[in-house]
Order: C-alpha cells, then structure tokens, then sequence
C-alpha cells in the first residue's frame, strides 16, 4: 500500500502503473535494448526513423505549433468571456434579466462548445486535425463581423451557438496535438503551457474588453476580436501543419525512465536537444513545402466519423474521468460564476465601477494565475516523481492527487471569504484579494484533473478531454440561469458560504479516489479485456 493507496493484485501490471527501470536494474544491465531514449529517458512512444514523424520534428517547429494554438485557445477562451463587463448594458439593450443574457450569451456559448467537441474530435479523427482547425478559424473571425453588426436578441443568439461550434477545436484539439509531436515525458510542461495562456485569455480578455465596451460599446468587441482573426488564421495555415502519422515503431508497454533533472528535452528558446540514437532515414521521400500548407487531404484514417462521436460516450462511467472531469468542471464554474457575479458587485453600490474598471480588477487574478500556474505545473511532476523514487522507483497517477490538498484550501477560503467581504461592503482591495486567492488556488486542481486523467487513461487522451469539456460546459450553463436570481434571493454571504461548502464537498471526494483509485483503475481494465476477448 504505497503512500495509502490500496494496491490490486487481479492483473500483473495495472494500466497507469509505471516502474522505473533505473531502480529495477542490476549494474551493468541494460533492460531497455535497442529502445530509442534521451539520456535514461526511454522514449515513448518509439519514433520511426522517418523526418516526417512529428515527433523528429525540430524543437523550434514544435514549440511554434504549441504557442500558436494555445495563443489560438486564449483568443477562443477570452471570446466567451469577453461580454462580461457588458452584461447589464446588453441587458438594458434587449430588455432582457440577466440571468436570461448571462444564460444565453455566456453558458449557453459554453455548454455548445463543449457538446460539439463531441463532433469535431471525430472530424479531426477521420479527416485530420489541421482541416478542421483551419476552417473553424475562419468561420470564427467570420461569426465576430456577424457580432459586430447584429442589433436584435435571436441572432444575438444564433451567432454565439455557432461561435461555440467553431470554437471546440481549439478547446480540445491542442492536447491531442501535443501528444501527437511531444514524448510523455515532454507533454506536461507542454500542456502547462496550454492551460496558463487559456486562463490568461479568459482574463486579459476582460480586461480589454472593459474598455471597449465603456468607450465604444458591446459590437466593437467583437470588430476589434474579428481583426484579431485575421493573424491567427494566417499563422494557424502557416505554421500548423497537420500532425497525424501512422506510426510504424509502437511502444506502450515501455516504461518511462525519468530522472529529476530530466523534465523535458527542449524548451520555448528553441533549444533542440533531440535523442542522439534517432537518426532519420532518407530513404523514404519527405513532404514537400506545398503538400504540409494542404488544408484538405482526404481521409487520414480509416475511422467510423459517427463511430467516433460516440466513442466518449462509455468513458462516462469511468471513476477516474467523472472524478477528474467533476473537479475540472466544478473550478472551472466558479471562476465563471465569479466573473458574472463581480460584475453586479462591483458595479453596484458601495463600488460603482464602469466597465473599464471592472475588466481591470481582473490584473490581480491574472498575475496570481499565472504565479499559480508556474508553481503547480513545476509541482505535479516534481512532488510524483519524488513520491515515486520514495516508493522504490513505482510511479502511481494518485500522486497527482496531492495537489488537489493545495486547491481545496485555498478556493474554500477564497470563495468564503469573497461573500463575507461583499456582504459587508469591504474595501475593494480585499474584495479582489479574496478573488486573487481563487485564481491561485483553481491551477492546482486544473493541474491535477489533468495530470490524473492522462496518466490512467492514456490511449483515451482524446475521448477524454471530450468527456470532460462537455461535463464543464453543462455545469457552467446550469450555473449561470440561476446565479444571478439566487444571488439576488440570498446575498453574497449565504450565497458564497453555500458555494463554498459545495466546493469544498466535491474537493474531498480526493481521498477516495486516491485510495481506491488503483482499483478502479484494475477494474476498468479488466472490463475492456472482458469486452475485447468476446
């Protein structure tokens, strides 16, 4: 039972546990072969030989498709978020309640864009991820010219729907993408990364989009957000090439030998430090310049499109992805449920702030985002591969799970804290000190349902952040058609002490899983070599 984790004994290896080689060798043995690696990092998965395997790309093109898609995420984030500040002007414009403008505009635009993942993860399964990233690109910059010149409510509406169909590449794609060019060892600070510059976006779009609306109101936001388009389209057709590869060389049974000084092989300077026993072969005829800047290239799979759609559908009942994806979908909420309800507080007495002012109480959350970022994303390897070299070189995903003590404390002091001072009409100051410690605390658990989900579901990456977008994408709508009512019904102290304890509720379903967690993992496994063997 390491660390209090329960260990099963049904399977010989449970899907998720790793032993490091290094600890499990004599001196002078090799157990790793002929197998590819960087150091003592066995390579997973095994690259071909060939150039035109993503994974033998050169690190500045790698890193450049990373920063240009989560560049792409945050423009797509800060697109839900950005109206915000604007709620009660378009509410006083449509003559509508804001709990009916807040539904409608910003949950409903999340929950849309989380149910068809769904049907753009199966389009970038059967017809390749850069077609579909590249379309929905410049369908999006497309929707924002609509946003600009639309006056009434329904088409208000028609536009953020098909806004949230178009943005659901860039919400889930990304991942998939990393795993498609990155080894194991390389994806986490990848998707760190990913998660920084979409929270980020979430915020600086706030931010902006508080000026704009205040001097120039609501449609120029999506004018100005329309004009953004224009570079990301480019860069997304120039420097996103399409990254599916069938694979020859398969490794999932290696094991991942890591060492503490060896988190990843290169980095966002441009630095390469590729695996010195990889040398590419010229045998084979590489892609020309032309055929990589091909947008459409037929099919790149053999996959069922509708086979796919549904495919994430069983995951559903999978304990480690309803646990990650409720964690994932519960902090998610309430940063959004926050950022509604900061704008009636703050732009109430006895604050009384414009728009601009209310978008720019969001720079103490953005910097402690990212300072919260930086620490968990160093954490979930740093304290994992610790816990592991302590436990006789055995890695088990549970360890993720230790972050999650980080999140649960921090966010329900946070949001308890924030309905107190609200209630009380506080200094603005430790109003946003308050909101600050929750953007602090929500990387911590983003990290670990991340981490956690991956690690135990790996050859489901794709499926699962499906899962989890669409679990994320109903709460948030659920959310936001009452929260400003019961806002208004109990007060920011009752209200946030409720949310607090809900928060706090769900946060404790950690330990569970942490225990039991490695026999959920055995059970799952042995239910699909059940379904495979008939």
């Amino acid at each position: 039972m390491p660390y209090g984790i329960l260990d099963d004994y049904s399977l010989p290896t449970v899907p998720g546990t790793v032993t490091l080689a290094e600890k499990e060798k004599r001196p002078g043995q090799d157990l790793t072969g002929d197998l590819k690696k960087i150091g003592d990092i066995v390579l997973v998965p095994q690259p071909d030989d060939s150039k035109d395997d993503p994974l033998n790309w050169p690190a500045w093109r790698k890193n450049t498709i990373v920063v240009v898609l989560s560049v792409g995420s945050a423009v797509v984030a800060a697109l839900g978020a950005m109206i915000s500040p604007g709620l009660p002007l378009l509410a006083e414009e449509f003559d509508k309640s804001l709990d009916t403008i807040a539904t409608f505009l910003v949950g409903l635009f999340i929950f849309w864009t989380g149910f068809f993942t769904f049907f753009t993860s199966a389009a970038a399964s059967v017809w390749g991820k850069r077609v579909v990233l590249v379309l929905s690109t410049g369908a999006l910059g497309l929707l924002n010219v609509w946003g600009f010149f639309t006056t009434t409510f329904e088409p208000f509406v028609v536009m953020r729907l098909l806004q949230g169909f178009c943005s659901a590449p860039l919400e889930t794609l990304v991942t998939s993408t990393i795993q498609d060019i990155f080894y194991v060892h390389e994806r986490g600070q990848k998707i760190a990364i990913w998660g920084l510059l979409i929270s980020s976006g979430v915020l600086v779009g706030q931010i902006i989009s508080g000026y704009i609306i205040q001097n120039l109101g609501v449609k120029y936001t999506f004018g100005i957000t329309a004009l953004v388009f224009i570079p990301l389209f480019i860069a997304i057709f120039a420097f996103v090439p399409e990254t599916t590869y069938n694979r020859k060389a398969q490794s999932a049974s290696v094991d991942l030998v890591v060492k503490d000084d060896s988190s990843s092989t290169e980095d966002l300077t441009g630095k390469d430090n590729s695996p010195s026993m990889i040398l590419p072969s010229n045998d084979k005829p590489r892609a020309s310049t032309a055929s990589k800047l091909t947008v459409f290239r037929g099919r790149v799979s053999n996959k069922s499109f509708w086979r796919e759609v549904i495919r994430p559908f069983p995951l559903l009942v999978y304990p480690a992805v309803i646990f990650s994806s409720l964690i994932y979908g519960v902090f998610f909420t309430l940063f959004v449920v926050l950022s509604i309800l900061s704008v009636t507080i703050l732009s109430s007495p006895p604050y009384n702030l414009t728009p601009a002012q209310i978008g720019l109480t969001n720079l103490p959350l953005l910097v402690t985002g990212m300072i919260g970022s930086a620490i968990s994303g160093w954490m979930v390897d740093k304290v994992a591969r610790t816990m592991a070299r302590k436990n006789g070189g055995v890695y088990e995903p549970e360890f993720r799970l230790t972050l999650m003590a980080v999140a649960a404390v921090l966010s329900t002091i946070a949001l308890f804290c924030f309905g107190y001072t609200a209630q009380i009409g506080a200094p603005l100051p430790l109003l946003l000190t308050f909101s600050s410690l929750h953007a602090l605390a929500s990387p911590f658990a983003s990290q670990a349902a991340y981490t956690y989900v991956t690690d135990c579901h790996s050859t489901d990456v794709n499926q699962v952040f499906v899962t989890m977008g669409l679990i994320r994408g109903a709460m948030t709508f659920i959310a936001s058609t009452s929260v400003n009512g019961l806002y208004q019904a109990w007060g920011p102290g009752k209200f946030f002490g409720v949310v607090a304890g809900i928060n706090l509720i769900v946060c404790l379903f950690t330990i569970p899983m942490y225990i039991f967690g490695k026999r959920f993992r055995a059970l799952i496994a042995r239910k699909v070599d059940s379904k495979l063997s008939k």
